[in-house]
Parts: C-alpha cells; structure tokens; sequence
C-alpha cells in the first residue's frame, strides 16, 4: 500500500519502519500459526514440587546469593485502569433502578464498611453531599455513594490505575496495592540494603504514582531499614500495533491510521531496559495482607533459590565450553542437566556431530531463565504449563493461552483442557549471561505468538493485534522452570468485591 506523508510522519513520531508497519498488516492477512504442544506439564512431568528440605535449601541459596551484592529487583506491570474492577458499579449507576438490585450490588453496600477505601469515601461523601454514607443509604441515595467513588469530582476510583486504590486495612491505615508492593520487595527482594522496585504505568497516572512513593517511602524505609530505589516507565509508541479493517485494509478514523497498544508483550521492551541481575515480576493486584504474606515471601524466595541455583550450574557449563577443554563425559552430563533440569529435549541431539551438538548445548545454555509458580487449577481463566515445540525442533516448557492452541484439533483441545495447572504471573527472572552481559530480549521473542482480536471504534469492527504475552511468546526462547507455588500465593483483584475476600481483609 502507499503510505501518505501524514502516515509516514505518524509512523515516524511513534518509532515504526515502515517494514514493521508493512509486516503488522501482512499478519493480518495471514494470522499467527497454532502452537503444536506435546503435553500439559504436570506435577509428574514438568512441574517441580519442592520437599520441604528441599525449600529450606532454596531459600538458603537466595540468601546467600543476596549477599553477593548482586541487583535484584522487582517489576510491576501497573498501568492498567481499574475500570474493569467496577464494571458493575458502573452498570449501576447507569441502570433504571435506584436501590441495589443484583447480587453484586448487594453485597457492595451490605459490606461497603469493609472496604479500606471507607473511611476516604465517607468523607467524600460529605463533602460533595453535605451527608455520611450511612445517611445517604438511609434515604435510599445509593447512586451517591456509587459516584463519590468512581467519579472525577469524587474519589476518581473509575479512571485510577489499581496501584493507586487502597486494598488493605491496618486499623486506622490503609494501604494501597503499590504500598503492598513496597513491602513485598523490603521482605524478599532486598539485596545489600537496598530494595529496587520498577512500575510500568501509563503516562496520564506517572505523576500520581510518583507522588504517592514521594509520600509513604520514607515511613516503609524506617520500618524495614532498607533503602528503596523505585523507577517507572511506560509503555513505548513503537510497541503499538495498527489496526486493520475487515478487508485487512489500514483501520482509519477520520483519515488517521488507528494504532493500539500491543498488550502486555510490549513490556518486554521496558524489561530490556532494566538493569539487575535477577527480576522477579508480579501483577499489580496478587497482594495480601501481612497476616498472609509469609507464604507469598517464602515461595517467592524459593522460586529465587531454584533460579540461582541453576544459573549458576549453567554458567559452569558455559565456561567449560567456551575454554574448550570439556571431555565427553562432561558433554553427556551437559546434555542430562538440559533434558532433566532445563526440561529442553530435542529428538535429533543423537544425530548431531560433535560440533553441532556442543554448538546446540550452548545456546540452550546462553539464555534467560526464568522460574514460574504454577498453582493448581481452579477454573480462572487464563494460560498454563505445558510443553510445546519450538521453531528449531526442541521441545520445552511454556506458557500458553487458549489462543495459542488449536481448539478445532481435538488431541490439542484436550491437552489444554486436562492441564492441572494454572499460571498467576510469578516469575523470577536471570537476564544476563555468565560474563555479567545483558542479553537483548527482544531477541529471544517468538514472533509468531501474538494474536489478533476483533473490537470496534465508533461503531465500526476492526481486527486488534496483540503482540506475543510477557510470559507467552516474548519469553518463548528462555531457559522456563515451572514450580508448584501454593493457591493462597494468587489472589488477584479483578472485581472490587474481591476485596471483600478473606484474603484481603
């Protein structure tokens, strides 16, 4: 197609070639391939399950790697609205009637004194009506109450990222899931005095954010006596995706090519930029209170340990290779922790000459690794362990959504139905290679695992591209560890009644 100068200078503003922007269209046409997967990774084959010795030894490696002054941190994809969270209250707000009806609703109000956003609502409540909560719902005023919370000229609730929303009672405090965060990071992830937290937020909200660690950084400091280095970062332009008409044709609204954010895959970009020798990553809203943090902070440790541990085999490996003066039995043994540890396979490593095989051992060796939890499956929505075939032939651990499989291949269909395991976003992450090099992530990404969707913009359909997940096909060539981490580790907040939960209060 003929690119317009207007198009080539919007191209040019975001940071797109025109070759990236010709390839997203190309895709539109041709799709993204199924991934062809050999088995659901299960607790008998592909999932660690850790003895309790086993933990305590773990957790005794990430202590001491700890001490090495090696750089840890945690990143925290944080830049979602919460606007899905109150998708009902927003419902109700809008429906015909005026006292709680459903049982979403219901529940709300029944428990709003629950909720640690109370106290903040009751005083907003006031001030825009002149009247308390409980006043207000005793004269049937509900909606009041509901656009005290969500509204602009209230506490803006609707349109905050979930970072900035308080989630957690502490008598007369209440903390934020970024404050949660914060507390996390100080209890697993501090590393020679200093704990170092990086948030990807959007740009309408870095500047609250950054107000709000201005503000309650220096009491969590005092608390747990560590110093917090906390970073932020956006999205980039040039991670956004065009979107296409049904003709496969550029999206245009008003004359203007329509480009979209491409998914929580475009963070791979952000995680590049980052400097640390081990990342842990974790969503925003998987936070509990302290009375339930012991769990998060010993399976998040353990998760460390198995990481180092392996990295550090890995780089003995590496170094061996590289000097050249390995023996056979050292190449069988290299070949035994690939297969066993790293859970890569590859049916023609028989078949290699000497020099290839040492050349294959290499690059499954010189590689991001990551260890994931993996908690037992439930019914959430979402993508699992499993293993999967790669473009070079190898089997490895992944993990996949349902997108990503053939549903119309019924062998396929049930691999993915039977998998017992569920992915919760908890991954510690190695990024650099034995010299202390960063590896270039960009470079380990399967960009044939991204996926298209069908939306609308002023009532007209369009085709959406999503680039392959963080941890689906952008992540795809890591060295992947799948570990059983407990259920009571996953309690994500997709609703605000969530929070009503045991679990967060």
């Amino acid at each position: 197609m003929i690119i317009s100068q207007d198009d080539q200078a919007l191209l040019d503003k975001k940071g797109i070639s025109a070759e990236q922007f010709a390839e997203q269209l190309k895709t539109f046409k041709t799709g993204f391939p199924f991934l062809k997967i050999e088995a659901a990774a299960t607790p008998e084959k592909g999932v660690l399950c850790p003895s309790s010795e086993e933990v305590e030894e773990y957790i005794q490696k990430w202590a001491a790697f700890c001490e090495k002054k090696q750089t840890v941190l945690k990143f925290v994809p944080a830049s979602g609205a919460a606007s899905r969270m109150f998708k009902d209250l927003f419902s109700f707000l809008s429906a015909e009637y005026n006292v709680p009806t459903n049982d979403f609703e219901k529940k709300f109000f029944d428990n709003i004194e629950k909720f640690a956003f109370y106290a903040d609502l009751d005083t907003t409540c006031q001030k825009n009506y002149s009247a308390t909560i409980k006043e207000l719902v005793a004269a049937g005023k509900y909606k009041e109450v509901v656009s005290s919370l969500l509204d602009a000229d209230g506490m803006n609730y609707g349109a905050l990222p979930k970072g900035l929303l308080k989630f957690h009672n502490y008598g007369n405090d209440a903390r934020t899931a970024l404050e949660e965060h914060l507390v996390e990071g100080a209890l697993y992830a501090a590393a020679d005095g200093k704990v170092k937290l990086h948030f990807t937020v959007s740009t309408d909200h870095r500047e609250l954010f950054k107000a709000l660690v201005a503000e309650c950084k220096p009491a969590y400091e005092e608390k747990f006596g560590v110093e917090y280095e906390i970073s932020f970062s956006e999205q980039k332009p040039s991670t956004d995706t065009v979107a296409a008409d049904a003709n496969n044709e550029p999206f245009r609204d008003n004359g203007e090519l329509l480009f979209r954010p491409g998914g929580h895959g475009a963070l791979i970009e952000n995680l590049n930029d980052i400097d640390a020798d081990i990342i842990f990553i974790k969503n925003i809203d998987n936070v509990v209170p302290d009375r339930l943090k012991d769990d998060t902070v010993t399976y998040k440790k353990l998760l460390a340990g198995i990481l180092v541990s392996l990295q550090e085999q890995a780089f003995e490996y590496l170094r061996l290779i590289d000097s050249g003066k390995y023996t056979h039995e050292q190449i069988e043994e290299m070949i035994r922790f690939v297969q066993q540890k790293l859970q890569c396979r590859h049916e023609e490593i028989k078949h290699m000459e000497d020099c290839e095989l040492v050349l294959y051992l290499r690059k499954k060796l010189n590689r991001p690794m990551r260890v994931c939890g993996m908690v037992k499956n439930v019914g959430e929505p979402g993508g699992g362990p499993f293993f999967a075939y790669n473009p070079d032939g190898s089997v490895s651990l992944q993990i996949l959504e349902s997108s990503q499989i053939d549903m119309n291949n019924a062998e396929a269909k049930s691999m993915f139905e039977n998998g017992t395991h569920f992915n919760p976003v908890d991954l510690v992450c190695a990024v650099k290679d034995y010299n202390g090099e960063k590896f270039n992530l960009p470079a380990f990404v399967d960009k044939n695992t991204g996926f298209i969707s069908h939306k609308s913009k002023s009532g007209r359909e369009l085709k959406a591209m999503e680039l392959p997940g963080l941890w689906n096909g952008a992540m795809s060539d890591w060295s992947t560890i799948f570990v059983e981490v407990p259920l009571i580790t996953f309690n994500p907040v997709k609703t605000v009644n969530d929070l009503l939960r045991d679990v967060h209060q």
